[in-house]
């Protein structure tokens, strides 16, 4: 590390010493657990300014588990709205964390002092201290029950940098902190693994207690059922590895149309995709759905010409069907179910059939009107008695 490293040293003085337990206090209480993390940064920042001490800017460094993100930066400045910055895996590799104070607290788990050098500092141009002319950098880390610990660091335009008792002051609120930052991670975590792996529906009824089997409720909405085409000879045919590259680049093409269109992926079904759009007028969430069906199919014909073709079948309708949980014992799962549920999941079956990549029901594309659509005349569903009157788009994507 760089030779201009140093530790925090010094013992809190009597001016401080109350200001510090208020602080400390204020941490440990309902007011600060109400607060989000920017909030949380904002009012501390004030807090410390208001004691005295020449506090410039704060950064919070929170680790958490996430399957795109490593962790989340927050920075606040008096007279400034706290700044949020999400950090992807691989950040350590990018050039201005080569020396960087923060990544060594971060791994050594030990405190640091640092007189910050913007000529020679290539962290110092990090996102949220470039441009402060800020002179000296205090970092804690912030223990935790995790495997990777969070750090705070406290930073002064001051010429003299933090005196001993200023630093010492700030290291003493750091269990504290530590303490609130470890519940907003974990609250994080919590939050965006459930979301990343169940969707945010069924996080929300997980986190607001639904989990015992039977609790069900029932839906309107649009349902939208995609297809890979020829997934099972492309499984037999290459290896693993392969399939998994070519299975994760179908669903970049389907799965962010879904939700940039407000819907929600509610299962993944193998190299099958259930997802569903809601909305108070039934004719906008059919709208939505057939936006992110269009745009999937976009995509998917996009990418034919650069890599190994992928092509889907897509369906839509809209319906009823009960949301719940099933399952036996500890293993439970949360799913759609009821007639339009299958119907929409076997007039996906037809695409192949009639030659269009995308279908919809006789109801969905009523409430599309005056969206111009095609009749492909009745088809015999399996499980259904009456034949299905099934729909085409009359324009892009409406076939192969």
């Amino acid at each position: 590390m760089a030779n201009d490293m140093g530790e925090v040293s010094g013992e809190v003085d009597r001016v401080l010493q109350p200001a510090m337990h208020e602080i400390i206090d204020w941490l440990a209480g309902d007011e600060c657990y109400a607060l989000d993390g920017a909030g949380l940064a904002a009012e501390l920042g004030r807090r410390l300014n208001a004691s005295g001490l020449p506090l410039d800017h704060l950064g919070l460094y929170l680790r958490t588990l996430h399957p795109e993100i490593v962790g989340y930066t927050i920075g606040w400045a008096p007279n400034e709205a706290p700044q949020v910055f999400n950090r992807e895996y691989g950040i350590e590799h990018k050039p201005f964390f080569a020396g960087n104070p923060i990544h060594h607290v971060l791994q050594t788990r030990k405190p640091a002092v640092v007189r910050i050098d913007y000529k020679n500092h290539a962290w110092a141009h990090i996102d949220i201290l470039e441009g402060r002319h800020l002179v000296e950098l205090v970092v804690l880390p912030l223990h935790n029950t995790g495997a990777s610990p969070s750090a705070v660091s406290f930073a002064t335009a001051r010429e003299a940098g933090f005196s001993p008792a200023e630093r010492a002051a700030l290291e003493r609120i750091a269990p504290a902190l530590r303490n609130i930052c470890e519940l907003r991670t974990l609250r994080h975590a919590e939050h965006a693994l459930l979301g990343a792996y169940v969707g945010t529906l069924t996080a929300r009824h997980v986190l607001e207690g639904h989990v015992r089997r039977g609790e069900v409720e029932t839906l309107e909405a649009a349902l939208m059922v995609c297809d890979l085409r020829g997934f099972t000879e492309m499984s037999n045919r290459l290896p693993c590895d392969r399939v998994l590259q070519h299975l994760n680049a179908y669903f970049q093409c389907v799965v962010p149309p879904i939700g940039d269109a407000g819907g929600e992926v509610i299962k993944f079904m193998g190299d099958g995709v259930l997802a569903f759009f809601q909305d108070d007028n039934a004719a906008t969430a059919c709208a939505a759905a057939l936006r992110a069906g269009v745009t999937a199919l976009e995509r998917l014909e996009a990418r034919v010409a650069s890599d190994a073709p992928l092509r889907a079948g897509i369906a839509l309708h809209y319906g009823e069907m009960s949301y719940g949980n099933i399952g036996y014992g500890h293993r439970l799962d949360f799913t759609l179910i009821g007639p339009d549920v299958n119907l929409v999941s076997r007039l996906q079956g037809i695409c192949s059939k009639t030659g269009r990549p995308l279908l919809m029901s006789e109801r969905f594309a009523r409430l599309l009107d005056p969206m111009p659509v095609v009749a492909l005349g009745g088809y015999k569903l399996k499980g259904f008695t009456e034949p299905a009157e099934v729909y085409a788009v009359d324009g892009p994507g409406g076939s192969n």
